[in-house]
């Protein structure tokens, strides 16, 4: 993949390139970005989003975006993901991924939203914590909550 290309870009963006973007109504350009027939914009988007890894609308558009194998390549190119991988294991140890689903094993009171998620229900496509082992995002009667990997069990 050609890396000696240009894309035009804001100065929020240019700062955003240069130093870390910090999560903000500005980046929802990315949604539009990421779909782009362009493997240069595709590429930085993709890393912008990477960049943003507290925004849970980034690491969603993350897991639903697609880059051809060479696109991704390149966008991964002189990425670190940081130090170590983080593991993400349920109540049993097994390995949890992201997309996976799991079932609750105890009743959890959902603080902030005034329901009790209960013993038993699935929580589909799950995301990770990026930077908490013991924490994952589902899902549960439409809302989107953190829960703790002791609590779950994978299905």
């Amino acid at each position: 993949m050609p890396q000696d290309v240009s894309v035009d870009l804001c100065a929020t963006c240019a700062t955003g390139v240069a130093d870390n973007p910090q999560d903000g109504p500005h980046w929802q350009c990315l949604h539009e970005a990421i779909w782009s027939t362009e493997p240069a914009v595709q590429v930085l988007a993709w890393r912008l989003l990477k960049a943003l890894p507290e925004a849970p609308w980034a690491r969603d558009l993350l897991d639903m975006a697609y880059l051809e194998p060479d696109v991704l390549a390149w966008a991964e190119e002189g990425v670190s993901d940081g130090e170590d991988v983080v593991i993400h294991r349920d109540s049993n140890g097994a390995v949890l991924a992201a997309g996976d689903s799991v079932v609750l094993i105890k009743d959890l009171p959902v603080k902030g939203a005034g329901f009790t998620a209960k013993r038993g229900t699935a929580v589909r496509s799950i995301s990770l914590v990026m930077d908490n082992p013991e924490h994952i995002e589902g899902r549960v009667e439409s809302q989107r909550i953190v829960i703790l990997t002791k609590f779950v069990k994978k299905s």
